[in-house]
């Protein structure tokens, strides 16, 4: 059976990304690999060995075109409400919270923020199939 390791998202600034997902999402660094031509940066929680991988093209200098076949990584959260505030203090600018419905019954409680390069992350509140 595959078992799912890490998501690699292109950022255009170390810094800036590494700040971005310890401030959202307590992620630090667990291995930084540099190459001549580019460094990865892997990022994980403490709740999961799942990593999220900043792949740095050295000499880069514009941003990246996302196009239009991203989608999103999604986390899941104890609290979302907290969570939510807790982004909105840190200057994050989270989206307003949603709530999702299927066939009249209640489905899941999320809200998206963006990263400084533009990728969506959805927030999950954590139950039913969100655990």
């Amino acid at each position: 059976m595959a078992k799912p390791i890490h998501m690699m998202v292109r950022v255009l600034d170390e810094a800036r990304s590494v700040d971005f997902y310890r401030k959202a999402f307590g992620l630090e660094i667990s291995q930084r690999v540099d190459f001549p031509d580019f460094t990865l940066v892997y990022m994980k929680g403490e709740q999961s060995p799942f990593e999220v991988e900043l792949t740095i093209n050295k000499g880069r200098a514009e941003p990246y075109a996302l196009g239009d076949g991203y989608g999103h990584v999604a986390f899941v959260v104890d609290d979302l409400s907290a969570e939510h505030a807790r982004m909105q203090s840190a200057g994050l600018s989270p989206k307003d919270i949603k709530t999702m419905t299927h066939e009249g019954q209640p489905f899941g409680q999320f809200f998206f923020i963006e990263d400084p390069d533009g990728y969506k992350i959805e927030v999950l509140q954590r139950g039913g199939r969100f655990n």
